[in-house]
């Protein structure tokens, strides 16, 4: 259901959870795990959740700080959702951002706190839930395939949606195309081979790996490289009757800014760049759904 037609029950609210555990996926990324006691919250997979850093006080100088070099208050921050809706706990996936000097203009304030702050046990409050990233309701009228282009951490809703499609035994199959720097880096690698294994028919992952000089010795489902037009060809034969779910970095406000002080383009991202691809291969609009980050 989109956010235009929210109804009044489930609109967003705040909740008080607890952080029941807290697991590493890689070195600078962490699920963590919500406890919303005894009211089951409702929401669909894919969607988000959001954050407010100002409850944390440990943060407190550092949100003053930035709330004084950017001229505005901090917003809450939006982490989407691990978890599909039939799981006991409600899970997020924490990617600890980058400062890159020249090329990041802030450093992150809430992410790294949540990541490595060691928060099990941990009280907050959580806005939820909230996102039009999520399978239309009549999924199984309008496609028999679904694509996810990912890149990642823009992993994260569309494992939610894959669990739970699977989970609902809807009828259309799965086809991921997934890019990351190494093989470490790879989010919920383990639990996607052992989705392959049980849903063989329903379920494909592919991995892209950049940063790897030898790809082959992961097996034959692993590509070197970025994900390309070609790539995406080969995997995407029904491009008219497909559905996409395209989930990674985009161009930020910030990249914006900077191209018009610079007069300069915008350097694309991969959102841009899949989005380009897609539509060179005559991939109508409607059947792409899109989640950015940056």
């Amino acid at each position: 259901m989109s956010a235009a037609v929210t109804t009044a029950r489930n609109r967003p609210r705040e909740f008080e959870v607890t952080v029941t555990d807290v697991r590493m996926e890689t070195h600078d990324t962490a699920t963590l795990y919500l406890d919303f006691g005894q009211e089951r919250p409702e929401y669909r997979a894919g969607q988000f959740i959001n954050i407010d850093p100002h409850q944390f006080r440990v943060l407190g100088h550092f949100a003053t700080y930035l709330q004084e070099q950017k001229g505005r208050k901090e917003p809450a921050r939006s982490y989407s959702l691990a978890s599909a809706p039939h799981e006991p706990l409600v899970a997020i996936t924490v990617k600890d951002e980058e400062f890159i000097p020249g090329f990041t203009r802030y450093p992150p304030l809430l992410s790294p706190y949540l990541v490595h702050g060691h928060l099990t046990g941990t009280k907050m409050r959580v806005l939820g839930f909230m996102g039009p990233y999520v399978l239309p309701e009549d999924v199984e009228e309008r496609t028999d395939h679904i694509v996810h282009v990912i890149a990642g951490s823009g992993a994260v809703p569309n494992f939610s949606i894959i669990k739970d499609a699977l989970h609902r035994g809807l009828k259309p199959r799965h086809t991921v195309i997934a890019t990351n720097k190494t093989w470490g880096d790879i989010l919920y690698r383990e639990t996607f081979e052992a989705l392959e294994r049980a849903h063989p028919d329903k379920l494909r992952v592919v991995h892209n790996l950049t940063r790897e000089t030898d790809e082959s010795r992961f097996g034959p489902t692993v590509r070197k490289g970025r994900i390309n037009e070609a790539l995406l060809e080969e995997l995407i034969p029904d491009r008219a009757t497909c559905l996409i779910y395209v989930c990674g970095p985009a161009i930020t406000p910030w990249d914006r800014r900077k191209a018009l002080e610079t007069r300069t383009p915008a350097t694309p991202r991969f959102m841009e760049t899949v989005l380009g691809h897609l539509h060179t291969m005559g991939i109508e609009d409607k059947r792409i759904k899109r989640e950015s980050y940056g």
